[in-house]
């Protein structure tokens, strides 16, 4: 439990499965106001605003495909609507798309994973951000990644550099929202197994070949990125602002 995130109105990109469904578990547990987005899980949505409400809080599942500007706005308006205000967002949606290393990329499939992990968080937070700026004190968290730090595994060329601009973007968007009261903070996960994410991209050999090089002897869960996630989130009244937290066991360390 994070009591500083009670009553908080939250919104989260992708908050139905994955990293953003443990996310959405534990910010209903901690007494959150959430407003789930999705693009495909909306079964699991539904059942995560109707646990919300059934706790005493409020609760909405958004679906929407946020690479079109008209749904990244309207996901904003419904939230501040459902809710009443917004408190935090966390910026969660993106996707490897599929492995391709350089000589195979097109310039459509660039085009694709730049706008599912970067142009996404652009529209969001544009349409987000006046809303945050009108509390005293505000948050945003955005899900990066190790490959953004490293440049991931072969194939991950273009969702590597895409994640390497989130950190990038977070660190601007920190120095230009920071005197408007929004701390804005990012998180890098290393290999968290269990998620649809590396069932679908990460053979088990290299998984394990990745596992044998991480010093804590273990690959990552959903909860254990959502626990940092969450702890960003509640930092709104804090000191941190424009970092990013490497959640990999030790296997890079900056």
């Amino acid at each position: 439990m994070n009591n500083k995130l009670k009553n908080k109105n939250v919104l989260i990109t992708a908050g139905a499965q994955g990293i953003g469904e443990a996310i959405t578990q534990q910010l209903i547990d901690s007494g959150a106001h959430v407003a789930i987005h999705y693009f495909s899980s909306s079964e699991r949505a539904e059942q995560l605003a109707q646990l919300a409400i059934s706790q005493g809080q409020k609760g909405i599942a958004i679906g929407g495909d946020l690479t079109k500007e008209e749904d990244a706005d309207r996901l904003v308006e419904s939230t501040v609507q459902a809710l009443g205000g917004l408190d935090i967002l966390i910026n969660n949606a993106g996707s490897l798309v599929a492995r391709k290393e350089l000589g195979n990329i097109d310039t459509a499939f660039w085009h694709k994973v730049m706008d599912i992990n970067l142009t996404s968080m652009l529209f969001v937070t544009r349409a987000a951000s006046p809303h945050l700026i009108k509390n005293e004190q505000s948050s945003i968290v955005n899900l990066a990644s190790l490959a953004g730090r490293k440049g991931g595994h072969a194939g991950s060329l273009a969702y590597a550099t895409s994640k390497g601009a989130i950190l990038t973007f977070t660190r601007a968007l920190s120095s230009e929202l920071g005197p408007q009261g929004v701390r804005v903070n990012a998180v890098a996960p290393g290999l968290i197994l269990g998620t649809a994410f590396h069932n679908t991209h990460t053979t088990k050999e290299s998984a394990a070949k990745t596992v044998s090089g991480i010093p804590i002897n273990r690959a990552g869960n959903a909860d254990d990125v959502a626990r940092a996630v969450l702890f960003l989130a509640s930092e709104y009244d804090g000191f941190i602002a424009g970092a990013t937290i490497d959640i990999n066991g030790g296997s890079y360390n900056m």
